[in-house]
Formats: structure tokens, sequence, C-alpha cells
């Protein structure tokens, strides 16, 4: 390429953009980039004291650690489960949130209840720990309180029982990503031609039939795309809430890979920190996700016209 030619015809013309294009630049190359030189970290003994280049090499050793552990595989089965519960409740949700939201006839409801249901996302998650375990609360918590005055059942103690875990997290997620996540479906909504719709009230659709001839199709590689990259994912979950929110009695359903590699790896709440042990676990979950992203892809490309690559 002519570097003459893509300065005067291609740069130049376009530098403003590039110019707002470079922090974002910036960001990956400083933050997620250059950092993935630290895997090496995983394969060595690593000493803060001698650094990442003479701290010993030990292979596998931190890979054969993490597996021969007596939780390694109710890490992985918990932490599964908390991803699928995700897309299997809480993937849905926002589409037809959002799908319900475009048939409102009223704009100033409608951004009423946008901005109500943004509100959640904007809470830092010890607000959303504290609320939840208000709620949740054997003694005042709305829900105990409806139980036992108005059903006559004894008071629950949602956050100590393992069963109950996973519907506390997968509900408050929901709650707290609802809004923010049915922003992009709406975007994608505006960009479905006006003129479909015209059309299919002449040919007599009703308002269902719209939604499902005309909205939904519309909707498809939008929810291919996020369900594709969400798939990458699979072995990686939020672990600010449950950090927040779970205890030694809810271990055998709240823990999950995140929550082991933070005491192990970063606290040592359960020995010595241990910083290759935790960089070995992300890199297993970091293959997992590529890996997954990479089947998945081609899954969508063989039955839909809509893929990553």
């Amino acid at each position: 390429m002519d570097v003459k030619y893509w300065w005067n015809k291609r740069f130049w013309p376009n530098r403003y953009l590039f110019l707002m294009f470079l922090p974002g630049l910036l960001y990956f190359i400083i933050f997620c980039y250059v950092p993935m030189g630290g895997i090496i970290i995983a394969f060595k003994d690593y000493s803060p004291w001698l650094g990442i280049l003479r701290s010993p090499w030990v292979g596998l050793k931190h890979f054969h650690d993490f597996f021969s552990s007596p939780y390694a595989w109710r890490l992985i089965r918990n932490t599964l489960l908390l991803n699928i519960y995700g897309l299997i409740f809480g993937f849905p949700v926002p589409i037809i949130f959002a799908l319900l939201l475009n048939e409102l006839n009223s704009e100033l409801y409608k951004k009423v209840i946008q901005t109500t249901t943004y509100f959640p996302f904007f809470l830092s998650m010890p607000i959303v720990a504290g609320l939840i375990v208000q709620f949740l609360s054997p003694s005042s918590g709305v829900i105990n309180i409806i139980l036992q005055r108005w059903l006559g059942k004894e008071p629950i103690y949602f956050l100590v029982k393992p069963e109950y875990f996973r519907g506390i997290y997968i509900t408050s997620n929901i709650w707290k990503n609802l809004g923010y996540s049915a922003i992009i479906y709406l975007a994608a909504l505006t960009s479905i031609d006006p003129t479909l719709y015209e059309a299919a009230i002449i040919d007599g659709a009703n308002r269902w039939q719209r939604v499902r001839f005309i909205t939904l199709p519309g909707l498809t590689p939008t929810i291919t795309i996020l369900l594709i990259l969400s798939m990458g994912y699979i072995l990686s979950v939020g672990i600010d809430l449950i950090l927040l929110l779970y205890n030694p009695m809810t271990y055998e359903t709240a823990d999950v890979i995140g929550t082991f590699v933070y005491r192990r790896g970063l606290a040592g709440i359960d020995g010595a920190p241990n910083l290759s042990l935790g960089t070995a676990v992300g890199l297993f979950q970091s293959v997992v996700g590529l890996v997954t992203i990479i089947i998945t892809n081609n899954i969508a490309r063989k039955i839909s016209e809509t893929s990553l690559w």
C-alpha cells in the first residue's frame, strides 16, 4: 500500500475519527494486550522478589495442583451452572423487555420505565448486596415478613442455605442488568424498516404477527452475536456479588473458580498467596472461553447467516 496515498486519502481526511479512536485503542493495548505477557507466570513458580524472568520454571505444576484439588470439579460445576442458568433465565429477559417496551405507544410512559429499569445498573455491588441482605433478613426482611404474616410459614435463612444461592444470584443479576442490557436490543429495533410494519398492517397482520414475522427476525442477528459473545464467558462469572454474599455454609453451590482464585491466588486465605496458580486458572478459563466461542460461532454460521467471522 502506498503510504502517501493512505496518509492523504485515508488518514488525514478522517484524522478526528482516528483521534477519537485512539483512547480506546490505547486502553486495550495497555490493559489487555501488554498484560498477556504475564501468562508465562502460569508455568513458573513466581516470586515477586525474583521477577517473572528469574522465577523457576515448573511447567504444568499449577494446572495439576488445581485439577487435583478436591474442590476443582465443584468449582467448575458451580461456575458452569451459574452461567447456564444465567443464559437460560437471564439472557431472554432483556429481549422480552425490549419487545414489550417497543410496543408502548406513550413516549412518556416508555421513558419513565426505561429510566426506572436503568437505575439499578448504576448501583455498586455493595449496595446491591446490602439490599439483598435486607430483603432476605430472617427477622426484618420483606420476604420473610410475607412468609410469616400472610402464609404462616417459619422464617427462612436464605443466605445460609446453599440451595437458595443460585436463585438469589441469578435473580439479582437480572434485576440489576435488565434495563442496561435491553439498550442494545432497543437500538436494533430502531433499525427495522417502519414500512414493513405499515405493509403488515395493510395486509391485516395483528400485533403478535408483526412481532413474530418482522420484529423477531430483525433482532435475530443481534441476539446471535450477543449469544456467541456470552458463550465466551461460560467459565467466568462476576465474583463481586458472590464474595459479598457467600459464606462457608454456602460454598457447596456458591464457590466458583473466581472466588477460589481470589482466596488462593490473591488473598492467601487458604494458605500463602499463589499468583502462579491464579494465572494458571485464569489461562484455563480463557482457553475454554476461546474454544467455546469458536464452536458456537461455527454452529451459528451453519444454521444462520450471522456470525462473528
